[in-house]
């Protein structure tokens, strides 16, 4: 069994994703077979590692890896724990799942739609680095009629906080909804373009991650990726 990095260690375990994980080592909460390990330091899985006073893993069998597409409701946050929040995503899988999953990126609390659970932090990584520009298409529905002159802003490019946004996609559904595909993880990046032309959101879904779209799948409910789906993320 060769050694690995500890944070890929602890990413692939599932517990946290490895920039987290690089976190917790950085702060004296990782030790290996009992002793404090450091940023570079190596392990194997059948070591003794514990986090934050924790084994990392509770057996020698390696839990099999996991990719699960959620369909986020609104009103859940997007958190494994929040002092503030029972309804989170960390409590529905608590309810739902043995494996310890976690949700690649964000959805703010009031939107809904598509978001990919797994248990193997490599896959999360690559998917979260916004240097795979993993595109995400967005449903929205806005307080006014969406105009031709905001539609080129948005496809142009647009400065938000002193940064300018990547050209996106645009597709005119009716008068006040369209879709709006990018490739941006910058936190509410959709609700404040939308802020900034003017408009209020009345409702945000992500319908598309890659080439994976939601389809019949209802909010609240899960199904697992297909490794052709999986297959489609790794090949970036």
């Amino acid at each position: 069994m060769e050694p690995q990095r500890i944070q890929k260690l602890i990413a692939n375990a599932g517990l946290c994703s490895r920039r987290k994980a690089e976190e917790l080592i950085a702060q004296n909460k990782v030790t290996v077979n009992g002793k404090t390990i450091k940023l570079g330091d190596k392990a194997r899985a059948d070591d003794k590692i514990l986090v934050d006073g924790k084994p990392l893993f509770s057996s020698p069998n390696r839990p099999a890896k996991r990719y699960l597409l959620f369909c986020k409701p609104k009103g859940m946050v997007t958190s494994l724990e929040d002092p503030h929040e029972t309804n989170t995503v960390g409590a529905f899988i608590k309810d739902h799942f043995k494996e310890r999953l976690i949700p690649v990126g964000r959805l703010d609390k009031m939107t809904e739609g598509l978001l990919i659970l797994t248990n193997d932090g490599d896959f999360a990584n690559k998917i979260m680095h916004p240097r795979y520009e993993i595109e995400k298409t967005y449903y929205v529905l806005v307080d006014k009629p969406f105009t031709l002159e905001h539609r080129k802003q948005l496809e142009q490019g647009m400065l938000i906080e002193g940064k300018k946004t990547w050209p996106a996609k645009i597709r005119k559904l009716t008068e006040n909804e369209f879709e709006i595909t990018i490739h941006e993880g910058r936190n509410r990046i959709v609700r404040k373009m939308m802020e900034a032309l003017g408009y209020f959101v009345i409702r945000l879904v992500r319908v598309k991650i890659g080439s994976v779209e939601i389809g019949k799948l209802m909010l609240g409910k899960w199904r697992e990726l297909t490794s052709r789906e999986v297959e489609s993320f790794l090949k970036r």
